[in-house]
């Protein structure tokens, strides 16, 4: 399971961001710890998680909060189930408060793996699937740009230099476990000004990279000036091109494309990451925060979709009063698991595979089904969740799958479903016919 503190709080809003976020003058920054901690336990305790496989501090801006606030989270997380040791610990970061002595201290905390932003988290579209299956499905990401005009696009508060001066001294700290996040179509941005960013990026990145495309959000101050003329909208074929080219010169470099948005090389893949694209548990901590689990704890057997009260006072009084900030929970259908699983395990090159085994794990005292295939297939495994009715018998038929097979979109083999690598670039056109056919069977 993996536990995701949301860290609410930004120094300034940028010109794209519609996401939860809040800009006061002064945070109790005791009282925000304190209830992350006790949230932390209880949601925790709810699930009855027997071990952590990752943790991701997001927000927000979390390396706004102290190092002291970051290592008590992680205390109690570890406090109320397994921390192994070397599991990676994120944390989202942006370059005005990336300062080698934070980033020194944030090692301390525990942190191991740092996202640098040159945009804190706003609402970019993760290519190849335009909305996410079921609403309570955040879409997190860090997007970076390294032109100055860009970020004062965005309204950003630090430039490119000192953006670089960030990246550096994580790499330092974090050798191996630096992610930088790049952002594509900005309105007014060419292809070639995209390509002179990537050539940069490269040549500063570590081993991963994530891959995004702007969405101009409705209520934001980006999205009105495009609405209004004052910035042209960049056209589909533009932004087809743009990621075309940012995946062929990553893959050159040696980057493996692992899923839609993100590349890694050397072996770093994010466990975060993949956590979600494997349907996996995670609990959502903090303000605005999702999560995805069975509450085990309060006698439920179905994985539900959790949001947690948006705003920071309101939250903080719901957890002081009850243990934690729960403001909507939806159980979802197995309909609506098997959705989400076929809609996120597409995203990745690994896909959907077969095997049969528990999706969550079990309480203790109760058995567990045994794994019935080769495990090196990764964890994604249809089975988990639909032990009853199999990959061959929902999508093996003639029909749509089969039909997008033959097209060279889809592959159905012994080792499950998965995209084709062009299929990847436009699996949102291929879902609505996947969808329907499963939702037939």
């Amino acid at each position: 399971s993996t536990p995701c503190p949301q860290w609410p709080y930004c120094r300034q809003r940028c010109s794209y961001c519609s996401f939860n976020k809040y800009v006061v003058p002064a945070v109790d920054e005791a009282a925000v710890c304190a209830s992350l901690v006790q949230e932390a336990r209880t949601l925790l305790r709810l699930s009855r998680v027997q071990s952590i496989t990752s943790v991701f501090f997001g927000g927000g801006t979390p390396s706004l909060a102290s190092p002291h606030t970051i290592g008590a989270v992680l205390e109690a997380v570890a406090g109320a189930a397994h921390l192994p040791a070397g599991t990676e610990v994120t944390l989202e970061a942006n370059p005005s408060s990336t300062s080698t002595l934070r980033l020194t201290g944030f090692r301390a905390a525990g942190v191991n793996r740092l996202s640098i932003g040159v945009q804190v988290r706003g609402p970019l579209h993760r290519l190849g699937l335009c909305s996410p299956p079921c609403p309570l499905l955040p879409l997190c990401s860090l997007p970076q740009s390294l032109d100055d005009a860009e970020l004062q696009l965005l309204g950003r508060e630090h430039t490119a230099a000192e953006a670089r001066r960030a990246v550096e001294a994580a790499q330092q700290l974090f050798p191996g476990r630096t992610s930088i996040d790049l952002i594509f179509g900005l309105p007014g941005q060419s292809w070639a000004a995209w390509a002179r960013g990537l050539e940069e990026a490269l040549g500063l990145c570590d081993d991963h990279v994530s891959l995004y495309q702007l969405t101009l959000e409705r209520g934001t101050v980006l999205a009105a000036q495009v609405s209004r003329g004052a910035l042209p909208a960049p056209p589909q074929d533009l932004l087809a091109d743009m990621y075309h080219t940012a995946r062929d010169m990553l893959v050159a470099a040696g980057f493996r494309h692992y899923e839609v948005s993100n590349f890694a090389r050397k072996g770093a893949l994010s466990s975060h990451n993949l956590s979600y694209w494997r349907a996996e548990q995670y609990i959502g901590v903090g303000p605005g925060a999702h999560g995805r689990f069975v509450p085990w704890g309060e006698g439920g057997c179905t994985r539900e979709a959790r949001v947690q009260t948006l705003e920071p006072d309101a939250w903080m009084r719901e957890v002081q009063s009850r243990g934690h900030g729960t403001r909507k929970r939806v159980a979802l259908s197995p309909l609506e698991q098997l959705e989400e699983v076929l809609a996120l395990g597409l995203r990745t090159d690994e896909g959907v595979t077969h095997e049969v085994r528990s999706p969550w794990g079990s309480p203790a005292g109760t058995r567990r089904p045994r794994p019935v295939a080769d495990p090196s297939l990764g964890t994604q495994r249809w089975g988990r969740f639909s032990p009853q009715l199999s990959l061959e018998a929902a999508f093996g038929e003639p029909g749509q799958a089969r039909d997008l097979e033959q097209q060279g979109w889809l592959v159905l083999d012994s080792r499950g479903l998965r995209c084709a690598r062009e299929g990847l670039a436009v699996l949102d056109s291929l879902l609505p016919d996947l969808l329907y056919q499963l939702r037939r069977r």
